[in-house]
């Protein structure tokens, strides 16, 4: 329980400042956007591809174990096991992150990618310190689950197919505007 939540304290201030980085790089590869958007949209689908199994690469597949047992107790482990967790699970989040990060570098403004980071570090650790505040329904909800995986792995890599296919034809920014007027609120937020 602890080390998630020193995980989600850990990795929160790294993610961000990947958002606000993404948005400053943008500035130097502006001028080549069109192609860059070409090949963000065709990493993306290819992770989407990945992540719904139809096609594995090894190098994403790659998992590194950590024995709980030989660490010490105390904040220090938590902290150990958070951060051992953290490499193990990135398999797992790397395509949605590199997808999140393209749209931060597509933006002109270190405000929008931070507020998508964050966003999405929340979205990451608030299970986590749900989980850690009742861990023994938690783990008895995740046994069940486990059978359905899979169909979350499909619904993600066909959102990332089709995240990937509105950069890739720059229709993002077409829907985002078409969502702006109709819902004139959500320009508030970022």
């Amino acid at each position: 329980g602890v080390s998630s939540v020193f995980f989600w304290l850990g990795s929160t201030p790294v993610v961000v400042i990947m958002g606000a980085s993404a948005s400053d790089i943008n500035r130097v590869i502006f001028d080549h956007i069109d192609v860059i958007s070409k090949v963000a949209g065709a990493v993306i689908i290819i992770f989407g591809l990945h992540y719904m199994g139809v096609f594995r690469f090894s190098l994403l597949q790659r998992e590194m174990r950590f024995n709980p047992d030989k660490t010490q107790s105390g904040m220090i482990g938590a902290y150990l096991i958070g951060l051992a967790f953290a490499f193990g699970w990135t398999p797992c989040v790397g395509p949605i992150l590199a997808t999140i990060l393209t749209l931060a570098a597509s933006s002109d403004s270190p405000g929008y990618g931070i507020s998508l980071l964050t966003v999405y570090s929340l979205g990451l650790g608030i299970p986590f310190m749900a989980a850690a505040l009742a861990i023994e329904p938690f783990m008895n909800f995740l046994r069940r689950f486990r059978s359905h995986i899979h169909k979350i792995e499909i619904g993600a890599g066909v959102m990332l197919i089709v995240t990937g296919l509105l950069i890739m034809t720059d229709s993002l920014a077409s829907i985002s505007y078409y969502i702006l007027e109709m819902v004139p609120s959500l320009g508030e937020l970022g």
